[in-house]
């Protein structure tokens, strides 16, 4: 899609203006640097909240997370939380792109001292997809951007699930998406923290191979039982989507279209 008049202010050099979900909407990303992934897609997806809930995305990146559930669940207020100035930067220009500066705001700033930003306990949901990788193991990409997304440089797993804690309110919920070899670090920082995990599905590239990541939902304070979904394949014997994925792609088309979850 070519950028129309007045969008040419909002993208920088070296910066791409992408279409997600067949055109329905734009994200400004870096030609080289952090670009957003299937996972914010997966995990916009797997979200369940009440039409009208308050929503907060930690570590919101892109931004892509608030501007899809937006749309899906029609939030009364929506905030996402993003450390790295040029990120939030492009975040915010990313909304004005979308026509959505208005509806979604983006707070600068760390979520290891979210009480600073943010009143306790005054959102209904909380998102986020935290950095993965421990600051001991495997290389440090060079680009600023991509390592702080993927090491945890500005807050471990932990971190993330303590933050979203104090930003949700009572028997509030709580959704992520994590590398399925560390589960059993993200269900101990959640009980770590009184979120009992509620809701599981696996998420495996094809049938044949490892889970790779796990989407989880948990509830502030919630009781002892876990829903484990069927898992999710995202690409069959062909190499193309799954009819699940494209089921995904589609659900996420119809409300961005008409806001109904």
């Amino acid at each position: 899609m070519e950028p129309a008049c007045g969008d040419n202010n909002l993208i920088g050099d070296g910066e791409t203006a992408d279409d997600i979900l067949d055109g329905r909407f734009r994200v400004i990303q870096k030609k080289t640097g952090y670009r957003f992934s299937l996972d914010a897609l997966l995990l916009a997806h797997f979200v369940r909240m009440k039409k009208g809930d308050a929503l907060l995305d930690l570590g919101t990146g892109s931004a892509v997370i608030p501007l899809l559930l937006y749309h899906r669940w029609g939030c009364s207020r929506v905030a996402g939380i993003e450390i790295q100035p040029e990120l939030a930067d492009m975040a915010r220009r990313t909304l004005a792109l979308n026509g959505l500066s208005d509806q979604i705001e983006i707070i600068e700033g760390d979520i290891q001292s979210i009480e600073q930003l943010i009143a306790p306990r005054s959102f209904d949901t909380v998102t986020f997809n935290p950095p993965y990788r421990k600051l001991q193991s495997g290389k440090i990409n060079p680009l600023p951007e991509k390592a702080q997304a993927r090491h945890e440089i500005h807050g471990s797993v932990g971190d993330f699930i303590q933050a979203a804690a104090c930003a949700v309110r009572a028997s509030g919920r709580i959704f992520l998406i994590y590398p399925a070899r560390r589960l059993a670090e993200l269900i101990f920082q959640m009980r770590r923290f009184q979120v009992e995990p509620k809701r599981l599905r696996m998420v495996h590239s094809r049938a044949e191979m490892e889970g790779e990541f796990v989407l989880m939902e948990g509830i502030v304070a919630g009781g002892e039982e876990l829903a484990v979904l069927p898992p999710l394949f995202i690409y069959g014997e062909d190499g193309v989507y799954t009819p699940a994925m494209q089921e995904i792609f589609n659900d996420l088309c119809v409300a961005a279209e008409t806001g109904a979850g």
